[in-house]
Protein backbone atom coordinates (compact mmCIF):
# COMPACT_ATOMS: atom_id res chain seq x y z
CA UNK A 1 0.00 0.00 0.00
CA UNK A 2 1.09 3.64 -1.15
CA UNK A 3 2.59 5.25 2.51
CA UNK A 4 1.97 8.72 1.42
CA UNK A 5 -2.17 7.87 1.20
CA UNK A 6 -1.80 6.80 4.89
CA UNK A 7 -0.23 9.93 6.09
CA UNK A 8 -2.46 12.43 8.10
CA UNK A 9 -1.62 15.56 7.42
CA UNK A 10 -1.82 18.56 10.58
CA UNK A 11 -4.27 20.65 10.08
CA UNK A 12 -3.93 22.62 13.29
CA UNK A 13 -1.69 22.53 16.80
CA UNK A 14 -2.05 23.48 19.88
CA UNK A 15 0.27 23.13 22.94
CA UNK A 16 -1.07 22.66 26.34
CA UNK A 17 1.83 22.00 28.30
CA UNK A 18 5.38 22.66 28.16
CA UNK A 19 7.37 21.19 31.02
CA UNK A 20 10.98 20.60 31.93
CA UNK A 21 10.48 16.86 30.59
CA UNK A 22 7.60 16.98 28.22
CA UNK A 23 5.52 18.87 26.07
CA UNK A 24 1.91 17.76 25.19
CA UNK A 25 -0.52 19.21 22.19
CA UNK A 26 -3.41 18.41 20.59
CA UNK A 27 -2.88 17.99 16.73
CA UNK A 28 -5.81 18.33 14.35
CA UNK A 29 -5.47 16.14 11.79
CA UNK A 30 -7.14 15.13 8.13
CA UNK A 31 -7.37 11.63 8.03
CA UNK A 32 -6.70 9.74 4.61
CA UNK A 33 -10.38 9.39 4.20
CA UNK A 34 -10.49 12.82 4.06
CA UNK A 35 -11.94 13.47 7.62
CA UNK A 36 -10.45 14.85 10.65
CA UNK A 37 -9.49 13.27 14.43
CA UNK A 38 -7.49 15.46 17.48
CA UNK A 39 -3.85 13.27 18.08
CA UNK A 40 -3.14 13.72 22.21
CA UNK A 41 1.07 14.00 21.68
CA UNK A 42 3.78 14.21 23.92
CA UNK A 43 6.86 15.03 22.69
CA UNK A 44 9.62 13.89 24.69
CA UNK A 45 13.71 14.77 23.89
CA UNK A 46 14.50 11.31 23.99
CA UNK A 47 17.01 8.98 26.35
CA UNK A 48 19.21 6.48 26.87
CA UNK A 49 19.83 2.94 28.60
CA UNK A 50 22.77 1.51 29.59
CA UNK A 51 23.57 -2.46 29.96
CA UNK A 52 26.69 -3.45 32.14
CA UNK A 53 27.52 -7.11 32.36
CA UNK A 54 30.23 -7.59 34.99
CA UNK A 55 32.82 -10.24 34.97
CA UNK A 56 31.26 -13.03 36.74
CA UNK A 57 27.76 -12.05 34.52
CA UNK A 58 25.77 -10.20 36.41
CA UNK A 59 23.60 -7.46 35.20
CA UNK A 60 24.11 -4.23 36.84
CA UNK A 61 20.77 -2.34 37.60
CA UNK A 62 19.03 0.13 40.25
CA UNK A 63 16.62 -0.24 41.95
CA UNK A 64 14.45 3.32 42.41
CA UNK A 65 10.85 4.75 42.93
CA UNK A 66 8.76 5.71 40.48
CA UNK A 67 6.34 8.27 41.09
CA UNK A 68 3.83 7.48 38.10
CA UNK A 69 3.45 3.99 39.01
CA UNK A 70 3.80 4.55 42.74
CA UNK A 71 6.38 1.90 43.62
CA UNK A 72 10.02 1.07 43.02
CA UNK A 73 11.13 -0.46 40.08
CA UNK A 74 14.40 -2.55 39.25
CA UNK A 75 15.90 -1.20 36.14
CA UNK A 76 18.98 -0.48 34.34
CA UNK A 77 20.82 2.53 34.85
CA UNK A 78 18.84 5.42 31.87
CA UNK A 79 18.26 9.14 31.98
CA UNK A 80 16.97 11.42 29.47
CA UNK A 81 18.78 13.65 26.53
CA UNK A 82 19.71 17.13 27.18
CA UNK A 83 19.15 19.29 24.34
CA UNK A 84 21.84 18.89 21.73
CA UNK A 85 23.48 15.83 23.75
CA UNK A 86 25.24 13.19 22.20
CA UNK A 87 23.53 9.73 22.77
CA UNK A 88 26.36 7.79 23.59
CA UNK A 89 28.20 11.00 25.87
CA UNK A 90 24.30 10.79 27.78
CA UNK A 91 24.81 7.23 27.90
CA UNK A 92 28.16 7.62 29.93
CA UNK A 93 27.27 10.59 31.77
CA UNK A 94 24.16 8.74 33.02
CA UNK A 95 26.15 5.35 33.64
CA UNK A 96 28.71 6.84 35.98
CA UNK A 97 26.16 9.14 37.57
CA UNK A 98 23.63 6.24 38.82
CA UNK A 99 26.07 3.49 39.11
CA UNK A 100 29.51 4.63 39.49
CA UNK A 101 30.99 3.07 36.39
CA UNK A 102 32.66 3.88 33.60
CA UNK A 103 33.67 2.00 30.59
CA UNK A 104 35.96 1.58 27.35
CA UNK A 105 33.66 1.96 25.24
CA UNK A 106 29.88 1.90 24.33
CA UNK A 107 28.05 -0.73 21.85
CA UNK A 108 25.07 0.54 20.45
CA UNK A 109 22.12 -2.74 20.86
CA UNK A 110 18.85 -1.00 19.55
CA UNK A 111 16.91 2.47 19.52
CA UNK A 112 13.16 2.05 20.30
CA UNK A 113 10.10 4.28 20.45
CA UNK A 114 8.12 3.52 23.83
CA UNK A 115 4.89 4.69 23.16
CA UNK A 116 4.19 5.51 19.16
CA UNK A 117 0.93 5.71 19.58
CA UNK A 118 0.90 9.26 21.43
CA UNK A 119 4.61 10.39 21.69
CA UNK A 120 8.04 10.63 20.03
CA UNK A 121 10.39 9.41 22.91
CA UNK A 122 13.43 7.51 21.56
CA UNK A 123 15.55 5.02 24.14
CA UNK A 124 19.18 4.04 22.83
CA UNK A 125 19.91 1.09 24.24
CA UNK A 126 23.53 0.47 24.76
CA UNK A 127 26.10 -2.45 26.02
CA UNK A 128 29.06 -0.83 27.92
CA UNK A 129 32.57 -2.80 27.25
CA UNK A 130 35.05 -2.55 29.23
CA UNK A 131 33.45 -0.99 32.66
CA UNK A 132 34.90 -0.68 35.63
CA UNK A 133 33.01 0.14 38.99
CA UNK A 134 33.31 3.65 41.32
CA UNK A 135 31.30 5.97 42.68
CA UNK A 136 27.66 7.15 41.99
CA UNK A 137 26.85 10.61 41.65
CA UNK A 138 23.31 10.76 41.42
CA UNK A 139 21.25 13.81 40.67
CA UNK A 140 20.10 15.60 43.76
CA UNK A 141 16.66 14.31 43.18
CA UNK A 142 17.56 11.19 41.93
CA UNK A 143 17.86 7.70 44.84
CA UNK A 144 18.95 4.73 43.36
CA UNK A 145 19.91 1.41 44.92
CA UNK A 146 22.81 -0.11 42.94
CA UNK A 147 21.78 -4.39 42.03
CA UNK A 148 23.91 -7.13 40.58
CA UNK A 149 21.60 -9.72 38.85
CA UNK A 150 21.73 -12.92 37.46
CA UNK A 151 20.34 -13.91 34.47
CA UNK A 152 17.85 -16.25 37.01
CA UNK A 153 16.97 -13.42 39.30
CA UNK A 154 16.01 -11.20 36.36
CA UNK A 155 13.83 -13.66 34.84
CA UNK A 156 12.11 -13.57 38.68
CA UNK A 157 12.40 -10.01 38.85
CA UNK A 158 10.61 -9.60 35.66
CA UNK A 159 7.88 -12.57 36.43
CA UNK A 160 7.62 -10.62 39.90
CA UNK A 161 6.45 -7.65 38.11
CA UNK A 162 9.87 -5.99 39.97
CA UNK A 163 10.82 -5.13 36.80
CA UNK A 164 8.24 -4.14 34.04
CA UNK A 165 9.92 -1.47 31.67
CA UNK A 166 10.30 -1.88 28.37
CA UNK A 167 13.98 -1.21 28.02
CA UNK A 168 14.89 -3.27 31.01
CA UNK A 169 13.06 -6.39 29.94
CA UNK A 170 14.45 -5.73 26.49
CA UNK A 171 17.95 -5.37 27.70
CA UNK A 172 17.30 -8.76 29.56
CA UNK A 173 16.22 -10.43 26.83
CA UNK A 174 19.11 -9.30 24.75
CA UNK A 175 21.85 -10.26 27.58
CA UNK A 176 20.00 -13.37 27.31
CA UNK A 177 19.98 -14.29 23.72
CA UNK A 178 23.96 -13.34 23.54
CA UNK A 179 24.51 -15.53 25.95
CA UNK A 180 23.90 -18.54 24.00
Amino acid sequence: MNTEVMMEKTVASQTIYDGKIIKVKVDDVQLPNGKTAKREIVNHPGAVAVMVITDDNRMVMVRQFRKPLERMLVEIPAGKLEPGENPEACARRELQEETGYTCASLRHVASFYTSPGFADEIVHLYRAEGAKPGTAQPDEDEFVEVMYVTPEEAQRLIASGDIRDAKTILAVYAWQLNAK
